[in-house]
Protein backbone atom coordinates (compact mmCIF):
# COMPACT_ATOMS: atom_id res chain seq x y z
CA UNK A 1 0.00 0.00 0.00
CA UNK A 2 1.23 3.54 -0.37
CA UNK A 3 0.38 4.08 -4.03
CA UNK A 4 -2.44 6.43 -4.93
CA UNK A 5 -5.65 4.63 -5.73
CA UNK A 6 -4.70 1.50 -3.77
CA UNK A 7 -7.34 2.27 -1.15
CA UNK A 8 -10.24 1.27 -3.37
CA UNK A 9 -8.97 -1.78 -5.26
CA UNK A 10 -9.53 -4.50 -2.67
CA UNK A 11 -13.04 -5.72 -3.65
CA UNK A 12 -11.84 -6.49 -7.18
CA UNK A 13 -9.97 -9.48 -5.75
CA UNK A 14 -12.87 -11.00 -3.79
CA UNK A 15 -13.41 -13.86 -6.25
CA UNK A 16 -9.77 -14.88 -6.02
CA UNK A 17 -9.90 -14.39 -2.27
CA UNK A 18 -12.91 -16.66 -1.81
CA UNK A 19 -11.22 -19.44 -3.79
CA UNK A 20 -8.00 -19.07 -1.82
CA UNK A 21 -9.82 -19.20 1.51
CA UNK A 22 -11.68 -22.37 0.48
CA UNK A 23 -8.38 -24.07 -0.42
CA UNK A 24 -6.74 -22.80 2.78
CA UNK A 25 -9.53 -24.36 4.82
CA UNK A 26 -8.55 -27.68 3.23
CA UNK A 27 -4.98 -27.24 4.46
CA UNK A 28 -3.36 -25.49 1.49
CA UNK A 29 -0.73 -23.23 3.08
CA UNK A 30 0.10 -21.53 -0.21
CA UNK A 31 -3.58 -20.58 -0.60
CA UNK A 32 -3.56 -19.07 2.90
CA UNK A 33 -0.56 -16.98 1.84
CA UNK A 34 -2.56 -15.76 -1.18
CA UNK A 35 -5.46 -14.78 1.08
CA UNK A 36 -3.05 -12.98 3.38
CA UNK A 37 -1.52 -10.99 0.50
CA UNK A 38 -4.97 -9.90 -0.69
CA UNK A 39 -6.37 -8.93 2.71
CA UNK A 40 -3.35 -7.62 4.59
CA UNK A 41 -2.92 -4.20 2.87
CA UNK A 42 -6.47 -3.08 3.64
CA UNK A 43 -6.43 -4.65 7.09
CA UNK A 44 -3.16 -2.94 7.95
CA UNK A 45 -4.49 0.40 6.70
CA UNK A 46 -7.57 -0.03 8.88
CA UNK A 47 -5.42 -0.81 11.91
CA UNK A 48 -3.13 2.14 11.24
CA UNK A 49 -6.22 4.31 11.42
CA UNK A 50 -7.06 2.80 14.82
CA UNK A 51 -3.73 2.26 16.59
CA UNK A 52 -1.15 4.14 14.50
CA UNK A 53 2.39 2.83 14.64
CA UNK A 54 1.33 -0.29 16.56
CA UNK A 55 -0.66 -1.57 13.58
CA UNK A 56 1.90 -4.21 12.55
CA UNK A 57 1.89 -5.81 16.00
CA UNK A 58 -1.91 -5.78 16.23
CA UNK A 59 -2.18 -7.22 12.72
CA UNK A 60 0.15 -10.07 13.70
CA UNK A 61 -2.07 -10.90 16.68
CA UNK A 62 -5.14 -10.75 14.44
CA UNK A 63 -3.63 -13.11 11.86
CA UNK A 64 -2.75 -15.63 14.55
CA UNK A 65 -6.42 -15.70 15.52
CA UNK A 66 -7.54 -15.79 11.88
CA UNK A 67 -5.30 -18.78 11.18
CA UNK A 68 -6.44 -20.55 14.34
CA UNK A 69 -10.15 -20.09 13.62
CA UNK A 70 -10.08 -20.38 9.83
CA UNK A 71 -11.96 -23.67 9.84
CA UNK A 72 -14.93 -21.99 11.50
CA UNK A 73 -15.33 -19.34 8.82
CA UNK A 74 -18.27 -19.70 6.43
CA UNK A 75 -18.69 -17.36 3.51
CA UNK A 76 -17.21 -15.90 0.35
CA UNK A 77 -14.32 -13.52 -0.30
CA UNK A 78 -16.23 -10.42 0.75
CA UNK A 79 -17.40 -12.22 3.86
CA UNK A 80 -13.84 -13.20 4.71
CA UNK A 81 -12.78 -9.57 4.39
CA UNK A 82 -15.46 -8.58 6.89
CA UNK A 83 -14.65 -11.46 9.23
CA UNK A 84 -10.97 -10.57 9.34
CA UNK A 85 -11.81 -6.90 9.90
CA UNK A 86 -13.96 -7.86 12.89
CA UNK A 87 -11.13 -9.89 14.42
CA UNK A 88 -8.63 -7.09 13.77
CA UNK A 89 -10.95 -4.55 15.35
CA UNK A 90 -11.30 -6.64 18.51
CA UNK A 91 -7.53 -6.96 18.77
CA UNK A 92 -7.13 -3.20 18.21
CA UNK A 93 -9.65 -2.38 20.93
CA UNK A 94 -7.87 -4.77 23.29
CA UNK A 95 -4.62 -2.99 22.49
CA UNK A 96 -6.14 0.43 23.13
CA UNK A 97 -7.53 -0.75 26.44
CA UNK A 98 -4.11 -2.02 27.45
CA UNK A 99 -2.62 1.32 26.48
CA UNK A 100 -5.37 3.08 28.44
CA UNK A 101 -6.32 5.18 25.45
CA UNK A 102 -9.82 6.51 25.91
CA UNK A 103 -11.94 6.36 22.75
CA UNK A 104 -13.18 9.69 21.48
CA UNK A 105 -16.84 10.42 21.98
CA UNK A 106 -19.32 9.52 19.29
CA UNK A 107 -19.82 12.12 16.60
CA UNK A 108 -23.56 11.69 17.14
CA UNK A 109 -23.07 13.26 20.55
CA UNK A 110 -21.28 16.37 19.38
CA UNK A 111 -21.30 16.73 15.59
CA UNK A 112 -23.49 19.60 14.40
CA UNK A 113 -23.41 18.68 10.71
CA UNK A 114 -26.70 18.17 8.95
CA UNK A 115 -27.94 14.66 8.21
CA UNK A 116 -26.90 13.44 4.76
CA UNK A 117 -29.00 14.43 1.78
CA UNK A 118 -29.93 12.17 -1.13
CA UNK A 119 -26.35 12.11 -2.42
CA UNK A 120 -23.49 10.39 -0.66
CA UNK A 121 -20.11 11.99 -0.85
CA UNK A 122 -16.48 12.60 -1.56
CA UNK A 123 -14.47 9.36 -1.75
CA UNK A 124 -12.60 10.95 -4.64
CA UNK A 125 -10.86 13.21 -2.15
CA UNK A 126 -8.91 10.29 -0.72
CA UNK A 127 -7.61 9.34 -4.16
CA UNK A 128 -5.81 12.71 -4.30
CA UNK A 129 -3.52 11.66 -1.47
CA UNK A 130 -0.96 9.01 -0.73
CA UNK A 131 -2.22 6.27 1.58
CA UNK A 132 -0.25 7.50 4.58
CA UNK A 133 -1.44 11.08 4.19
CA UNK A 134 -5.04 9.90 3.88
CA UNK A 135 -4.77 7.75 7.01
CA UNK A 136 -3.37 10.70 8.96
CA UNK A 137 -6.41 12.77 8.04
CA UNK A 138 -8.82 9.92 8.75
CA UNK A 139 -7.37 9.40 12.24
CA UNK A 140 -8.21 13.01 13.06
CA UNK A 141 -11.92 12.33 12.51
CA UNK A 142 -14.28 11.43 15.36
CA UNK A 143 -13.91 7.74 16.05
CA UNK A 144 -17.20 6.52 14.58
CA UNK A 145 -16.59 8.47 11.38
CA UNK A 146 -13.00 7.29 11.13
CA UNK A 147 -13.95 3.62 11.50
CA UNK A 148 -16.79 3.92 8.99
CA UNK A 149 -14.50 5.53 6.40
CA UNK A 150 -11.70 3.04 7.05
CA UNK A 151 -13.98 0.03 6.64
CA UNK A 152 -15.71 1.39 3.54
CA UNK A 153 -12.74 2.91 1.70
CA UNK A 154 -9.62 1.17 3.04
CA UNK A 155 -10.88 -2.36 3.77
CA UNK A 156 -13.40 -2.17 0.93
CA UNK A 157 -16.52 -3.39 2.75
CA UNK A 158 -20.01 -2.46 1.63
CA UNK A 159 -22.40 -0.68 4.00
CA UNK A 160 -24.08 -3.74 5.57
CA UNK A 161 -20.76 -5.55 6.03
CA UNK A 162 -19.19 -2.51 7.71
CA UNK A 163 -22.23 -2.26 9.96
CA UNK A 164 -21.80 -5.89 11.03
CA UNK A 165 -18.15 -5.29 11.93
CA UNK A 166 -19.09 -2.27 14.04
CA UNK A 167 -22.24 -3.82 15.53
CA UNK A 168 -24.36 -0.91 14.30
CA UNK A 169 -27.27 -0.33 11.96
CA UNK A 170 -26.30 0.22 8.30
CA UNK A 171 -27.98 3.63 8.39
CA UNK A 172 -25.78 4.75 11.27
CA UNK A 173 -22.66 3.62 9.43
CA UNK A 174 -23.77 5.36 6.23
CA UNK A 175 -24.30 8.57 8.19
CA UNK A 176 -20.88 8.31 9.85
CA UNK A 177 -19.14 7.58 6.54
CA UNK A 178 -20.96 10.46 4.85
CA UNK A 179 -19.96 12.90 7.55
CA UNK A 180 -16.38 11.70 7.68
CA UNK A 181 -15.89 11.88 3.92
CA UNK A 182 -17.57 15.28 3.83
CA UNK A 183 -15.09 16.57 6.41
CA UNK A 184 -12.14 15.05 4.58
CA UNK A 185 -13.18 16.57 1.26
CA UNK A 186 -13.65 19.97 2.90
CA UNK A 187 -10.22 19.72 4.50
CA UNK A 188 -8.57 18.72 1.23
CA UNK A 189 -10.20 21.58 -0.64
CA UNK A 190 -9.07 23.99 2.08
CA UNK A 191 -5.54 22.64 1.71
CA UNK A 192 -5.71 23.01 -2.05
CA UNK A 193 -5.24 19.27 -2.66
CA UNK A 194 -8.28 18.99 -4.89
CA UNK A 195 -10.76 21.40 -6.37
CA UNK A 196 -12.73 18.86 -8.41
CA UNK A 197 -16.39 18.27 -7.60
CA UNK A 198 -17.12 15.31 -5.29
CA UNK A 199 -18.17 11.95 -6.65
CA UNK A 200 -20.70 9.64 -5.12
CA UNK A 201 -19.76 6.95 -2.62
CA UNK A 202 -21.93 4.05 -3.71
CA UNK A 203 -23.96 2.40 -0.95
CA UNK A 204 -25.23 -1.15 -0.93
CA UNK A 205 -28.64 -1.72 0.59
Amino acid sequence: MGQRGELRRAPAYDGELGAAVARAQEGDEAAFAVAYRIVQPGLLGYLRGLVGDDAEDVASDAWLEIARDLGRFRGDGAGFRGWTATIARHRALDHLRRQRVRPRGSALERDLLDLPGPHSTHDQALESLSTEAALTLIRALPRDQAEAVLLRVVVGLDGPAAARVLGKRPGAVRTAAYRGLKKLARQLRADGVTDEPPRTLGEST
